[in-house]
């Protein structure tokens, strides 16, 4: 039996030294990939034959390779995380490809998301609206409630838990025409909202963190819908009517 064959593609990918320098694309030819291989497997592949030929490997992003981190963010063929759906980069298998094809790969665009180098961006701003509301404070005095003995409505639950899902990659922003992060943050949001353990600090927690959101230069969400379907955890728009709900609220009792 003959081996199976391997895919021979062309590789269009943006190159940029740092976020102060113009990129460009550069063309790269890659041969023999297997289809069962990863998209990140056939960068770590492309990078090795770069290097044996004494070229600077492409920077790309990645750590657990299993879709939880949400560090894998890239733009490929005009799609966040590739043509596929409810998926991250690293779970993008070589086999959604055609042998011939050019893969045109790109960081994530958005002002908020500045590029690093290559194809990594900087995605502190997420960390900074996170710092400005994501959490709940906890007496730990000794004198708390054992959260488990608090009663949750399951369905408030579960809305809580398909909330909480979000891994913040990005990949709502960089789909997003305006570059919003309604969808981050209105998960965010949610997950506590939803929660009794949450409602204590609700109303300073969304103001803080749109707040923060509209310093980072976020744009307004689109109302297209675009970051549901690219979300590789299918974080449902819900979530931004809900954070506006809250933001009103919040507002209203601010006077």
């Amino acid at each position: 039996m003959s081996a199976k064959k391997g895919l021979h593609l062309t590789l269009k990918i943006w190159r940029q030294k740092n976020s102060k320098t113009k990129g460009q694309f550069e063309t790269y030819k890659i041969s023999d990939v297997s289809t069962d291989s990863s998209f990140l497997e056939m960068l770590d592949i492309l990078n090795e034959n770069l290097i044996n030929e004494g070229k600077e490997p492409i920077a790309f992003d990645h750590d657990c390779r299993e879709g939880i981190c949400g560090m894998c963010s890239l733009y490929i063929n005009g799609r966040a995380h590739g043509p596929d759906t409810g998926i991250t980069t690293c779970q993008l298998h070589m086999r959604m490809f055609k042998d011939g094809e050019t893969i045109v790969i790109e960081p994530w665009r958005s002002a908020a998301f500045p590029v690093i180098k290559d194809l990594m961006v900087d995605r502190s701003a997420f960390d900074r609206v996170m710092a400005a509301g994501g959490f709940i404070s906890v007496n730990t005095s000794g004198n708390t409630l054992d959260a488990n003995a608090i009663p949750v409505p399951k369905e408030d639950a579960d809305k809580a838990m398909d909330a909480a899902a979000c891994i913040g990659c990005g990949a709502c922003v960089a789909t997003c025409k305006n570059g919003s992060a309604m969808l981050f943050v209105g998960a965010k949001v949610s997950q506590y909202a939803l929660l009794p353990q949450g409602r204590v600090e609700a109303k300073r927690r969304v103001l803080n963190m749109v707040k923060a959101m509209d310093e980072e230069g976020f744009g307004n969400c689109s109302n297209t819908g675009a970051c549901e379907i690219e979300c590789p955890k299918g974080i449902s728009l819900e979530n931004i009517a809900r954070m506006n709900r809250e933001y009103m609220a919040a507002l209203v009792d601010q006077g």
